[in-house]
């Protein structure tokens, strides 16, 4: 548990570490992150795309091969999915017979529009989905609860994690050595995490916002 903290809160230092003490467990932790970041709604807070861009960094000066990196994730990242997906499948079959009050009241009465919305926007959403934080974590689980085609969901879920997974590995690995971006790794880090936040956020405060 104190590991899984130090990699949400220090992912670098903790990323060396392990790298340090094995390069196996290294591969093993940074694979289970991405799969759960993706495959389970309870872990939206995983650092995705700082521990991509620091797997990156860290492959291009220790052990860690940036190509088995490549592999695992993308591996990871469509397996961590399409079991969200298939969680979502199976509550939205157990949910629509559900009697619950809330059930009906807050979720079922927005399937409709939520169904039409992935037939429309579906590959859109499950491919751009994957670069912003939060959103990615729940756009699959709903995917499954609308019953999205699934062949059309493993197709686009595979193209979105081939681009996520590898513009942010390839983007840690060849300008992790430049200098200036060693000297500011930290401010780097940081900004890769509130960029990435900010089309959530945003959102969220439009819907917060009353319209006149």
């Amino acid at each position: 548990m104190d590991k899984l903290l130090d990699l949400i809160l220090h992912t670098d230092d903790a990323l060396l570490a392990l790298v340090a003490e094995n390069v196996t467990k290294a591969y093993f932790v940074i694979f289970m992150v991405i799969m759960l970041e993706t495959g389970l709604i309870f872990f939206p807070f995983l650092p995705g795309d700082g521990l991509l861009f620091s797997a990156g960094v860290i492959s291009a000066t220790t052990e860690l091969d940036i190509n088995v990196l490549l592999i695992i994730l993308v591996i990871a990242a469509i397996l961590g999915n399409l079991i969200n997906y298939n969680v979502g499948h199976f509550l939205g079959t157990r949910l629509r017979s559900s009697n619950n009050y809330f059930v009906k009241r807050f979720l079922i009465k927005h399937l409709p529009k939520t169904v039409t919305y992935y037939k429309k926007h579906g590959n859109r959403a499950i491919i751009l989905g994957r670069f912003f934080p939060i959103i990615r974590t729940y756009v699959p689980f709903v995917a499954g609860l609308v019953k999205m085609e699934s062949i059309l969901f493993l197709k686009y879920t595979t193209i979105g994690a081939v681009l996520w997974i590898s513009s942010f590995l390839l983007a840690g690995f060849y300008l992790g050595e430049i200098v200036w971006v060693k000297n500011n790794y930290g401010l780097i880090f940081l900004m890769l995490v509130i960029i990435t936040l900010i089309p959530f956020f945003s959102t969220v405060l439009r819907n917060l916002i009353p319209k006149k």
